[in-house]
């Protein structure tokens, strides 16, 4: 025995109604009595998540980023379902139509029209009314009903159209087509690519879509921040005239001088030393002549304090005993502290520098 209608309504009124299984005939419990969960499926990858975007009235502009509009003058032409009845299930071939909860101008408007032929189907055509046509006053039973989802439109009152200027015919379909006007959702669809108040999820992407706004993770307590991976983290990155105000602990990699770099005390910059900067450490071996005052080193020195000079041993002391001047060492005084002269000599004049980087 086939199930009866009234079964099925009951079993869509629970299911939409309650959100609940149907167990029993509605005389044997009804709808609040249903005790077992069955909320409707809701499909990740079918969520539209920049429905915020739009706008409450179709519009005008059929290139937007979230609606593609296909206004009555340029309408989408259907297919006709042919496993369905002759003339009664028309396909777009398009989803995600925007159903009228959206704003009353997504209603569909349908019109039938000769083939191949959009842009006259408004002018030209026939239009039908979803709530169906009258005969002679009494109603035609030709209603059609759209689904916004999946983009196709049925015929599902008991008759077709009438036509128009023919009230005892039927429109005829031959050489014909159902155009569909309405707007269509092309906006970002599924769960990995979400926006939730400023923050927006491309993929694996998240970004934080405030210009200037900190983009903050907190947690309580004593819990970590944990990286779990075998590859590597990368930080910000950029030039010193890009840096972001100072603060203590703030860490980046300065794209000008290739360093790390690290405000300390929140007011200033300082490059972090790595193994790299440790291999930069060099030494220049000078032999003096008893005139000669002045040497040039084979690497300019980021600081004079990244330098430690000796003369035949005995360590030299910056601005007292010598000046630097990008790469090159000049003496300003006598080896014992008294009037300027050159290293005597044969004077065995040793440099070392690039032990470390100064604040930038």
């Amino acid at each position: 025995m086939a199930i009866t209608d009234a079964k099925k309504v009951d079993y869509l009124w629970k299911k939409l109604g309650y959100g609940k299984t149907k167990t029993d005939t509605n005389a044997l419990k009804k709808a609040p009595n249903e005790a077992i969960a069955s909320p409707i499926l809701l499909r990740g990858d079918k969520l539209w998540t920049e429905a915020h975007q739009i706008p409450a009235t179709l519009p005008d502009d059929s290139t937007t980023a979230y609606v593609q509009v296909y206004h009555p003058g340029g309408p989408n032409e259907t297919t006709m379902d042919g496993t369905a009845t002759t003339n009664r299930t028309w396909e777009t071939g398009l989803t995600d139509w925007i159903p009228p909860e959206f704003g009353s101008t997504y209603q569909a408007k349908v019109y039938i029209h000769t083939s191949s032929d959009a842009g006259n189907a408004r002018v030209s055509g026939n239009q039908v009314m979803a709530a169906g046509s009258a005969y002679l006053g009494s109603p035609n039973n030709d209603e059609w009903f759209f689904d916004y989802q999946s983009g196709v439109l049925h015929f599902i009152g008991t008759n077709l159209p009438k036509d128009p200027n023919n009230s005892n015919a039927f429109i005829s379909f031959s050489g014909k087509s159902i155009y569909v006007s309405g707007g269509r959702y092309v906006g970002e669809i599924g769960v990995q690519n979400a926006q939730q108040g400023n923050f927006t999820f491309q993929g694996s992407t998240l970004n934080q879509d405030v210009t200037n706004a900190d983009f903050t993770l907190g947690t309580s307590g004593t819990g970590q921040y944990i990286f779990s991976s075998n590859t590597g983290l990368v930080v910000p990155k950029g030039t010193s005239l890009e840096r972001p105000s100072a603060q203590e602990g703030v860490m980046r990699f300065n794209t000008t001088t290739g360093k790390y770099e690290v405000s300390e005390d929140g007011t200033s910059w300082s490059s972090l030393r790595t193994e790299h900067t440790a291999q930069e450490i060099s030494k220049d071996i000078f032999t003096g002549d008893g005139s000669t005052t002045s040497f040039v080193m084979s690497l300019t020195p980021s600081s004079p304090k990244n330098v430690i000079l000796y003369v035949d041993g005995v360590m030299q002391e910056p601005t007292q005993n010598y000046i630097m001047s990008g790469a090159t060492l000049s003496f300003t005084s006598g080896i014992d502290g008294s009037s300027v002269e050159a290293p005597h000599t044969g004077a065995r004049i040793v440099v070392m520098h690039g032990f470390a980087e100064e604040p930038a």
